[in-house]
């Protein structure tokens, strides 16, 4: 019989596996994933010690020194290492200090959102029929409805406070937690495993808990880490549209706000809190997807 290698080939020879190159750069990517969640620890880190960490008071006024540029000595005797704002505020002091805002607000809607959302998927999984049909409806309306006219309406009512933000943004993040749920738990209650347990006489509850709920969570972790850019940029845009946290109280969108009028004479009043966000958001983000591709068993070895 004739042989299917070709008489030119050399007898040693290998074939470069397909897969060798994305792995490869899989085995590259966590460099960057570190330095992101080091970012975010580090953020952490000075959101937690801003009383000892700012260099000033964050709402002490300085007329003397206002408007005053990136200095080691300001007009006022002080160093200001981002300069001042229209009343003579420290900007450093205030984005530190800013910094714990929006993370206090974000990791809170995030809970608040994780928590709705993850039970609503559940129920919807699991029950179907109704339930499913109330969930489903009501995550549809949402998605079509115009946030910000929910959260106007919302704080309108309620008035601008912490616990409205909360309230306001976990609310607005509830849908993809119920959506994801869902469909994941659809599939899960018509393995075998969960048959057997049901044919045990194991109860709906048991079920959940301890067979369901740890082959989502890998999902729930996913959706937490990108809902939670998000939930910083929603606080900075209605604290920006002077719907989220009130003044003198630093956040990173009401420190862009105010500066918005001196942008051609004092450009580092809104520059620097908003560069400070767009890297927050985008660390964040990137953080979250690569805790996708880890955690997701379809993606691994695409």
């Amino acid at each position: 019989m004739a042989s299917s290698i070709p008489a030119s080939a050399p007898a040693d020879a290998v074939l470069p596996a397909p897969v060798a190159r994305p792995t490869a750069r899989r085995h590259r990517t966590p460099g960057l994933v570190l330095l992101g969640v080091g970012f975010v620890a580090l953020l952490l880190v000075v959101a937690a010690a801003a009383p000892v960490i700012a260099p000033q008071d964050p709402i002490r006024q300085s007329l003397r020194g206002r408007l005053s540029p990136p200095t080691w000595n300001g007009s006022d005797g002080k160093a200001h290492l981002l300069g001042t704002d229209h009343l003579g505020r420290d900007v450093l002091s205030r984005v530190i200090w800013g910094s714990r805002v929006s993370l206090v607000i974000g990791f809170a809607a995030v809970l608040v959102g994780g928590l709705l959302g993850s039970a609503a998927g559940l129920a919807a999984g699991f029950s179907r029929g109704r339930m499913d049909a109330i969930v489903m409806t009501l995550a549809d309306a949402q998605l079509a409805f115009p946030f910000i006219l929910l959260a106007i309406g919302i704080i309108a009512v309620l008035g601008p406070s912490f616990p409205t933000l909360v309230v306001v943004i976990g609310l607005s993040g509830w849908v993809s937690y119920a959506r994801i749920l869902r469909s994941q738990v659809l599939v899960l209650r018509s393995r075998e495993f969960v048959e057997s347990i049901h044919a045990l006489g194991g109860s709906l509850a048991r079920v959940v808990l301890r067979h369901v709920l740890p082959n989502v969570l890998s999902s729930i972790v996913v959706i937490a880490t990108l809902e939670l850019a998000r939930a910083i940029v929603l606080e900075a845009t209605l604290s920006f549209l002077g719907l989220g946290i009130q003044p003198p109280t630093p956040s990173w969108g009401g420190m862009v706000q105010e500066g918005r009028e001196y942008l051609d004479s004092a450009w580092w009043i809104s520059t620097c809190p908003g560069i400070v966000l767009m890297v927050t958001s985008i660390v964040v983000s990137r953080t979250g997807d690569w805790l996708r591709d880890v955690l997701d068993p379809t993606l691994r070895g695409e």
